[in-house]
């Protein structure tokens, strides 16, 4: 690229390119100084944990330029500068999860629930009705299992294949969560994670399915402390995968490469790959190559005990931002004591920004101290046992750390020490103790299920009713029925797993559906549990309604860590900002043998707490739980019983 020539897609002046480059200039070096300044932050004990994304500055800045209103992040903890350039996440908000505020506006990726660099957006309003996808930039909500973000990616680009490919949803009704399936799914990961199972059979899912999935690696060379030649045949990803790459005669991935530091290549790669990837469907994989990590993997240690004299000399030299500077010096687009004045600029702007973060939230916690503290003096004061809670109460006045279960936990020392004292002064500081739970419980635990009026807590039991004419049918014939209703009912209704479409299923409950509805709407998938699972969850995030058939109960264990992970926590790690409501279908119980008829409830039940789980006893019942759960916004895994399919019992009315 020339020095003034434009690394966007239009045209545009040379002074509108100046300012669109000094203006990344300034949100690198943002992105930079928060992450430093993050670290900081947390060694001097103001925060417990931090994992923040230098040295990925620069890509993410590419990136972003090529994401679009409508279009999904389905990410990892280091893309705060993607969340930044996207408009998604202020530097204010940066800090304030740093410290874990639990205020809806400090942090509304997830109001103190999670630890820092886990991103979202809000897809739900305050009644947890569907906000308009279209008119914003969407991220699905982060988790922290290495490569745990693929499974649901998948479903996030396979739901612009499904809006674009049926007519049905090219309505009114449906206009806010898709603009005819022209929406890419970016997704983001370490070099490192790509080891992961999950990577892989998302890739290989990815590239049967043709989606617009983007995936960009962030190749610094470790994962932790681990070298990628113990991580990735060959140390590259890109070249492993090559045999994936499309072909004039063979579906498959676009493949590109750029190096992490070199702005204009950057520009360049992402603006094409995404365009193809948004026009024709095709799956792009962007390996960003020589990527650095100037302060380690986390603030739990220093990469200085793991990397070469020599690499850390070349990561200094080949710093994104370094580089940066030297390509808008060396093209005149800027002169140094301009590039200088920005950087000025931006640690003042951040270090004021990070303490309105923290003021916001320790100015929160005091409130509660202090009226902590008045309800304990006035029990002191009027109690035989003052000595040993005035003890109590120094300490409490003394503690560095801002933590609200502390003035939980002395309220109860001194109640259990005036247990047998009664005043008025004691049964004001057990009123508070209440309060403080009330609220608390608002802060911490709700929203592990739904709390709107689509809960499936809230909906009337419907009983059974039959015709005086009423047949008996063969178990599998209820739900064969039953499914025909539904997806004549619901236009977004989509079904899959391994063999559900041809065959009608392997106990038949699909029976004849596919060739009535169509390939698109009852589908057969490959042998991949995790993302078969992962599907539903991306695609019940953009308004549809899918049903995932995982074929027998034991195999749900291959898809745990995303049911457990991503799916069952999701409203909850969100507060109440995002929903899947997926249903999970499969079948078990029969305990005629180890595989293909088992009954794993106890791991289960531990296991996937935020998710109904229901066992229905006859088919008649099953089919119940599919009505209300498609009226409904909770996820939900239906067991069915396999000795039920050939048992005969009366048929029903459907829905």
């Amino acid at each position: 690229m020339t020095n003034k020539s434009k690394p966007v897609e239009n045209e545009i002046s040379y002074e509108d390119f100046k300012t669109e480059v000094l203006n990344d200039f300034r949100m690198v070096h943002t992105s930079r100084f928060a992450s430093l300044t993050g670290r900081k932050e947390v060694l001097t004990g103001k925060a417990k944990f931090g994992i923040f994304g230098d040295g990925k500055e620069l890509a993410q800045i590419a990136m972003a330029k090529a994401f679009k209103n409508g279009d999904f992040r389905s990410g990892y903890y280091r893309d705060q500068t993607f969340m930044f350039a996207i408009g998604a996440l202020t530097v204010q908000q940066y800090f304030a999860q740093l410290y874990a505020n639990t205020d809806k506006d400090a942090d509304p990726s997830s109001q103190g629930r999670l630890m820092n660099g886990h991103f979202s957006t809000k897809l739900l309003n305050e009644n947890g009705s569907w906000k308009n996808l279209m008119q914003q930039k969407n991220s699905s909500a982060d988790i922290s299992p290495t490569a745990g973000q693929m499974p649901r990616l998948l479903g996030l680009a396979y739901a612009s294949k499904f809006y674009r490919n049926n007519a049905a949803l090219h309505t009114e009704q449906f206009q806010n969560f898709s603009m005819q399936g022209n929406e890419v799914a970016f997704g983001t990961i370490g070099d490192a994670s790509t080891s992961e199972g999950l990577f892989w059979e998302t890739i290989n899912a990815a590239g049967v399915l043709q989606v617009p999935m983007a995936v960009s690696v962030w190749d610094d060379g470790y994962g932790i402390s681990v070298s990628k030649k113990y991580q990735t045949t060959k140390q590259s990803i890109s070249e492993v995968l090559s045999g994936f790459a499309k072909t004039e005669e063979k579906d498959g991935y676009l493949i590109l490469k750029a190096h992490a530091w070199n702005y204009p290549e950057l520009c360049d790669t992402y603006m094409k790959g995404i365009k193809v990837c948004r026009d024709h469907h095709t799956p792009v994989l962007f390996h960003i190559q020589e990527c650095t990590q100037p302060q380690g993997h986390s603030t739990s240690g220093s990469h200085e005990r793991y990397k070469s004299k020599e690499r850390l000399t070349w990561e200094e030299d080949f710093d994104c931002i370094k580089k940066f500077r030297e390509f808008i010096i060396e093209s005149a687009i800027s002169s140094v004591d301009e590039l200088n004045a920005i950087e000025e600029e931006v640690k003042k702007y951040v270090n004021t920004q990070k303490k309105m973060a923290w003021d916001s939230f320790i100015n929160s916690v005091q409130k509660d101290k202090d009226e902590a503290l008045t309800y304990m003096v006035n029990v002191s004061n009027n109690s035989s046992e003052k000595n040993f809670i005035d003890k109590i109460i120094s300490d409490l006045e003394e503690a560095n750390e801002p933590e609200r279960k502390l003035l939980a936990i002395a309220a109860k020392k001194i109640l259990r020490l005036t247990l047998n004292e009664s005043s008025t002064e004691r049964i004001s500081l057990i009123n508070w103790l209440n309060d403080f739970d009330k609220i608390n419980e608002d802060r911490y635990s709700t929203h592990l299920y739904s709390e709107s009026q689509w809960s499936a807590l809230k909906a009337q039991q419907v009983k059974p009713q039959y015709d005086a004419d009423a047949q008996l049918v063969n178990g599998f014939e209820i739900l064969v029925a039953n499914n025909d209703a539904l997806f004549t009912k619901y236009p977004e209704l989509i079904a899959f797993g391994e063999d559900v479409g041809k065959i009608g299923g392997v106990n038949q409950t699909y029976a004849g559906l596919q060739q009535k509805f169509g390939e698109e709407r009852i589908i057969d998938t490959g042998i991949r549990e995790a993302t078969i699972i992962g599907q539903g969850i991306g695609l019940a995030l953009r308004g549809l309604r899918p049903i995932a058939e995982i074929q027998y109960l034991d195999y749900l264990v291959y898809a745990l860590t995303t049911l457990t992970d991503d799916l069952a926590c999701l409203r909850y790690r969100t507060k109440g900002g995002q929903k899947a409501p997926l249903i999970v279908s499969t079948r078990g119980h029969r305990l005629e043998g180890v595989w293909h008829a088992g009954s794993p409830m106890s791991l289960l039940l531990g296991s996937l707490r935020g998710m109904h789980i229901c066992v229905p006893r006859n088919m008649t019942q099953a089919a119940g739980f599919y009505n209300l759960f498609m009226k409904c916004d909770d996820a939900a895994l239906i067991i069915e019983c396999l000795n039920g399919y050939r048992l005969t019992s009366l048929n029903l009315p459907c829905l």
